[in-house]
């Protein structure tokens, strides 16, 4: 094992932390309508200042970050080993 891979596997780790704690701080949604996303008109004008919609792109972001490391992770191993 590699400084590289080492370095990699800490950031995964505190990455898919991040990930499980955006996650759990976000509001649940309930009813039929967290099914299909739907939500009033009222609240979907002022969505992307909400501390929700920050939550939501915090994740979305933290994941492509998470995917992409595990991916380069995987190519290294391959390459080093």
């Amino acid at each position: 094992m590699g400084v590289i891979d080492i370095i990699c596997g800490i950031v995964l780790i505190l990455a898919s932390i991040m990930i499980i704690a955006l996650v759990s701080m976000q509001e649940s949604k309930r009813g039929m309508s967290a099914l299909t996303g739907g939500q009033s008109e009222a609240v979907n004008r002022n969505y992307g200042r909400t501390r929700d919609a920050l939550l939501v792109k915090g994740t979305k972001i933290l994941t492509v970050v998470f995917f992409a490391l595990t991916i380069l992770v995987s190519i290294i191993d391959k390459f080093t080993a």
